[in-house]
């Protein structure tokens, strides 16, 4: 064995060993995000009204999905839930009466969409495709964090997977977890208030007294650091970036040269 050939050999196991650790991150990520999920559109504030996509992959390779059902939380009830039309799907709404009557508006509301059901009328989603299905929502409720909506998917081949497992706290995530929207703090512009920017009054107040104090250069230069500090943040993760890159420009030519010399 000669000494040329074993840089070249470590370069190649360090080679080999990257790419697998590389296989391995991408198919974890693709693992953890292949489940029936929702995602706003914008901001989804407690007290307002929101758009959301239901999104649907299909996890199987011998059959579509063909039917989604996506329930909604009676205890915390929407008035109003309003599916936007999705070509070669049809669309139901149904909804169910309330224990305790809903007031919206200053009117009471007796019955809330419990269920959006949506059917193909054709092939469905195909297997290596996915689906989104928009909702318009509200009024989102004020006195949860989230609205946890309980999703069961159907396939051809009769096969139906029921996404309905929440999440608790400390635990792992659920093999079939149910699609969770997280309901932001409720802003100035939704019905019910909440934290809001510093009144007129109140920023008048605070830049007189700073103006007493002669304190208003130590706030400018604190907001500079700031600055600079973030700056700085950035600057470090680019460096990160191209450090890695670089690394394994280093590796594939080491595996290069040790080519080149064995032959």
């Amino acid at each position: 064995m000669s000494v040329s050939r074993i840089p070249a050999r470590i370069s190649t196991r360090a080679a080999l060993a990257g790419g697998i650790a590389l296989s391995s991150v991408v198919l974890l990520s693709g693992t953890a995000f292949a489940h029936v999920s929702v995602q706003p559109q914008g901001e989804a504030a407690k007290g307002g009204y929101a758009t959301v996509n239901i999104k649907v992959p299909n996890e199987r390779d011998n059959a579509s999905t063909v039917k989604l059902e996506v329930n909604f939380p009676l205890d915390h009830p929407l008035a109003s839930v309003m599916p936007q039309p999705v070509p070669g799907w049809k669309a139901e709404v149904t909804k169910s009466k309330l224990d305790k009557p809903l007031e919206l508006h200053g009117k009471k509301i007796n019955e809330a969409v419990s269920k959006v059901t949506w059917t193909a009328d054709g092939s469905g989603i195909a297997p290596g495709f996915f689906q989104t299905f928009p909702l318009s929502l509200g009024q989102l409720p004020e006195d949860v964090d989230q609205l946890v909506l309980k999703s069961i998917q159907t396939y051809s081949n009769k096969e139906v997977v029921r996404w309905i497992e929440e999440q608790k706290e400390g635990a792992e995530e659920p093999q079939n977890p149910a699609p969770v929207l997280k309901l932001s703090a409720a802003s100035g512009d939704h019905h019910g208030g909440g934290a809001t920017a510093p009144s007129a009054t109140a920023t008048a107040s605070a830049g007189e007294k700073a103006g007493h104090d002669g304190k208003a250069g130590d706030h400018e230069e604190k907001a500079a650091a700031a600055s600079s500090s973030s700056s700085s943040d950035t600057t470090a993760r680019i460096l990160g970036v191209i450090g890695i890159l670089v690394g394994v420009a280093g590796v594939a030519f080491g595996v290069l040269a040790g080519r080149r010399r064995s032959a």
